[in-house]
C-alpha cells in the first residue's frame, strides 16, 4: 500500500526550516541546501516543493503573514464583550511586539523580508503590503473610536494611526536589539493609550 504524504505538512516543515535559519543567521545566509538541512529533508525535496529560493522565500513570507493574522484573530476573539477600540488596539500591539521566542523569530525574519524587498526588484508580493494592511486596520479602529466618542477629542485618527505605527515599529526594534523588554515598554504603551482614549 503506498505511503500517503501530507504535502501541506511537508511544505510547512520546509518553511519552518527556512524561518529558523533566517532568524539565526540572517536572510542573506539562507540557501536551499541550508534550508533542507534545517528542515531535516533532502535538497531535492525542497526543490520539488518550491522550485527556487525566491519562491521559497515568498511562501515563507505568506506563511508568516497568515500565522500573524491567525494569532491576532485569536486574541480579538478572546476579548471580553463589549469590545472597546482600546482593547482592539491593545490586542494588535500584543501581537505586533516580539515578546516571546516565536514572535521574536517572526519579527526578525519579517524585518529581513522588508529589507530584501527594499533592495531588490521582484514580482512577488512585498511584505510592505502587510504593513499597509495593518495601517488600514488601525485607521479603521481609530476612525470608529472617533465616531463613537472613545477617542479623546482633538486627536486626528489618521495622525494617531501613524504615531501608533511609528511607536510600534520603534519599540519592536528596541526589544529585538535589547534596548527594551516587554516589561519596560508596558508603561510607555499604557500612557500613550491613556492619552489617546477617553476613560
Amino acid at each position: 500500500m503506498p505511503v500517503r504524504v501530507d504535502h501541506d505538512a511537508r511544505r510547512t516543515q520546509i518553511i519552518d526550516g527556512l524561518l529558523a535559519l533566517a532568524a539565526d543567521r540572517g536572510l542573506g545566509e539562507v540557501t536551499m541546501r541550508g534550508v533542507a538541512d534545517a528542515a531535516g529533508v533532502s535538497l531535492r525535496l525542497v526543490q520539488y516543493y518550491f522550485g527556487t529560493k525566491e519562491l521559497l522565500i515568498a511562501a515563507a513570507m505568506d506563511h508568516l503573514a497568515r500565522s500573524s493574522e491567525q494569532r491576532l484573530r485569536e486574541r480579538v476573539d478572546a476579548l471580553t464583550e463589549p469590545v472597546t477600540s482600546r482593547a482592539l488596539i491593545e490586542a494588535y500591539l500584543a501581537e505586533a511586539l516580539p515578546d516571546d521566542p516565536p514572535s521574536r523569530q517572526f519579527h526578525l525574519v519579517f524585518r529581513a523580508f522588508l529589507a530584501l524587498a527594499a533592495t531588490t526588484r521582484s514580482p512577488l508580493r512585498s511584505p510592505a503590503d502587510g504593513v499597509r494592511i495593518n495601517r488600514n486596520r488601525l485607521l479603521g479602529i481609530l476612525t470608529e473610536a472617533a465616531q463613537s466618542g472613545e477617542l479623546t477629542p482633538g486627536h486626528d485618527p489618521a495622525l494617531e494611526t501613524d504615531r501608533l505605527m511609528a511607536l510600534e515599529h520603534g519599540i519592536g526594534t528596541g526589544i529585538l536589539i535589547g534596548l527594551y523588554t516587554p516589561q519596560t515598554v508596558a508603561p510607555i504603551l499604557a500612557q500613550h493609550l491613556d492619552e489617546l482614549f477617553t476613560a
